[in-house]
Parts: structure tokens; sequence; C-alpha cells
């Protein structure tokens, strides 16, 4: 094996797909070694690229990451040649990955019969807001709206208070890891079982968060409990919160085990409640969790918060700080791991994060960091498809590509 052989080298994906969802899980099939071909619409390409903090050339700082080591090309779908264009890529693809509403890769000729007719074993993994079939197919499903049908909006907030999101785009970003992990599925089976014809990957937006549900739904069939949203804690696993030290920061402490806890209330200064009958199991500790809650706010009111983790990791208590990411830029431990990349933006220097998990013998990279509307056109034109340089300037004059 050579020393620089990735898990998916030999693996070629067709991204055809915008913003979010799809254009995840294509970085994450490319990171591990995947040749990722992006398609994108001539002219300013992934709406992503105009996103949120832009860079001296006019480019979202996200798109040096979500692009990386991906082949852009461009090609006008609307277009007839365009699409034909697709249709000729992924004949020569294992995979391709897709995030319109349901039937619009039908309606161009691009969906998973018209494919076949010319690659029947390719892997089509296809990412929507509500699946492909039921009755909410062709609801329009952003990540803002099946976070809140999944359920996870439902348990996230104050009691009461209207619910709330984390500052992130999770469903996309769920629905991206669900939809690599069913083509790595897909690709072993073939892999296993050679000649099999292709299958498709259904990833519907809301699935993939409802699949992190953990016991909610058997909770509520077998006791009939709806879990409601519980702050900075987590119903039924006393004590894990969070609470404010004396300099204004917040730490997060997880001290749910008995062991544990005995060693958190000694640190404390409570031995009588480390040895109260009341709080020896979890159980008897959710019934009085408010006073526990109290008791620790009370003593970390009181610390500083690096005194605090101190004091706590002496103990080993588990716990720690809530970091932004200026904390984890200059964190040691984030540095030992790893979990930043340097990459190269016309010049310049951009540190990314780099992906997880970490494989020993095949470990993933970034090559390149998200390159510029069409970088990649005369590359897979032409040695891909044999198209030549007339030919490829003839498309881009029509505006095909």
């Amino acid at each position: 094996m050579k020393p620089d052989s990735r898990p998916l080298d030999g693996i070629r994906v067709l991204e055809v797909g915008q913003l979010l969802a799809g254009p995840f899980a294509g970085g994450i099939l490319g990171y591990y070694g995947a040749e990722v071909i992006k398609v994108e619409p001539p002219g300013d390409g992934d709406p992503l690229r105009k996103w949120r903090e832009l860079d001296d050339d006019g480019t979202s700082f996200w798109w040096r990451s979500l692009g990386r080591n991906k082949k852009c090309i461009t090609a006008d779908l609307r277009s007839e040649e365009g699409r034909e264009l697709v249709r000729k890529l992924a004949s020569k693809c294992q995979v391709l990955v897709e995030n319109f509403r349901p039937g619009v890769m039908e309606k161009w000729g691009l969906g998973p019969a018209d494919l076949w007719a010319e690659n029947p074993s390719l892997i089509y993994a296809r990412i929507s807001g509500y699946g492909q079939d039921g009755p909410w197919a062709s609801k329009p499903g952003f990540a803002s709206v099946c976070e809140g049908v999944g359920g996870i909006r439902y348990v996230n907030g104050l009691p009461g208070e209207a619910p709330m999101r984390p500052n992130l785009s999770l469903g996309d970003s769920f629905a991206g890891l669900h939809t690599a992990l069913g083509i790595v599925m897909a690709c072993l089976h073939q892999a296993n079982h050679p000649g099999s014809k292709g299958q498709i990957i259904d990833t519907a937006l809301y699935e993939a968060t409802f699949n992190l549900l953990e016991g909610v739904v058997p909770e509520y069939d077998g006791a009939g409990v709806v879990r409601e949203p519980s702050g900075s804690t987590i119903t039924g696993i006393v004590p894990t919160n969070t609470y404010k030290c004396s300099d204004g920061k917040f730490i997060v402490i997880g001290a749910n085990g008995d062991s544990i806890f005995k060693r958190l209330c000694e640190t404390m200064g409570h031995p009588g409640m480390a040895e109260d009958p009341r709080y020896a199991n979890n159980t008897g500790r959710v019934k009085h969790e408010q006073a526990i809650d109290e008791a620790i706010a009370a003593w970390l009111g009181g610390l500083d918060s690096v005194t605090a983790l101190a004091l706590l990791e002496e103990a080993r208590v588990p716990s720690g700080p809530i970091f932004s990411v200026a904390d984890m830029m200059v964190n040691e431990h984030f540095q030992a791991r790893g979990l930043f990349e340097e990459v190269d933006v016309n010049g310049k220097p951009l540190k990314i994060p780099a992906m997880v998990p970490k494989l020993s013998e095949t470990p993933g990279r970034t090559d390149w960091a998200g390159p510029e509307v069409g970088a990649f056109n005369e590359q897979v034109y032409g040695e891909l498809l044999g198209l030549d340089s007339d030919e490829i300037a003839a498309l881009k004059t029509k505006g095909v590509i």
C-alpha cells in the first residue's frame, strides 16, 4: 500500500447539487480519496460561494473548506447540451450525488433510470427535505424546517419558550453524513458482489434528524412520555449541566456516574451529599436535580473558571470550558490532534478544519482548497470526455459551460 493511499481511492463521484447537504457528502468522500467532480451552473456557481464572510476575491471562506479536493466544472442543466454533458460524465462515474427537489432530475432526463441505461452499476444518492416518496415528498424542505419536523427543535431550548436552534445548519450536515455513509455501504456491497447493479440512496433531511433522537420514540410508545426541552440539562441524567463561574465564563460538568458524583461532592466540600442515599444513584439524583444544581452553581459562583476546572480535573470529574472558534485555534490539544489544515488560496494561507475520523493507515487529507468556478473544465471535459479545445471553447461561447 502506498503511504499516501486513501480508502476511497479509485471511486469517482459526480456531485450535482448545491449549498450544503449534497456538497457536504461530496466533501467527506473527496477528503478520503474519492475523485469528486462537482457540477455548478455557469457564472456564479454554487450560491454558497457568496454566503457569509467573503475573502478579498469576493468568495466565501466557507467555500474554501466545503469545496476542498473537488474538480469544479460548469454545465447549464437548463440546456439539453449541458444535460448531455452530465449524462456522459455519469456513465464514467461510480457514484452520483444530487440534492434537488424530487422529480427535477427526472424532468431533465437525469433520473436513475435514465442514467442506468448507460451505467447500470451507478450508485445514485439523493438528498431532499422529505424523501423521494410519501405525501410530503414535494414540499420544499430546508434544514431549518426539517429540523423542526424531525424532532430536534422540539427538545432544544427552555421550557415554555420558543424552541432554539444552534447557530449551524445541522439538518444539512446530518443528511450529508448519512448520505456519505450510505454511499460507502453501497460501494462496499458492490466490492463484495462484483457485477451487482446500482441502487438508490434516499436521504431525507428530516429523517437524518429523526435518526438521532436516541430513546425519544420508544419512551413515548412504551411509557407515553414526551421528552420536553430542558435548557442546558438533559432529561433523566443528573448532574450534567452548564454552570457560570465567578469570572463570567461557563463550564460544563458531567458528573452523572455514581462514583464521579461522590468525587464532585467531596471536591465541593459537601461530603454529606456524597454519602446521602438519596443521591447514591442516577434515579435518586433525577428526583433532586434542582437541589444538586443549586449546590454546584453556588460552589462555582465563588471560583473562577480556571481554578474550578483545575480542581475538577484533579478529582477526575468530566468537565470543560465552552470554546469559541478563537479558543479552539490556540488550544494545544486541537493543535496536537491536527484539527486545522492550512491551504493556499490565490497565494494567501487559510486554515480550514480537518475532517474526522482519523484513520491510522489511510488518513484523509486536503489536497487543495475549494477552487474557482469552472477551474477543472478543460481537464474533466478534455481528459474524461475527450473534448478538444475548440469543442470546449464552443460550449463556453454558447453558455453551456
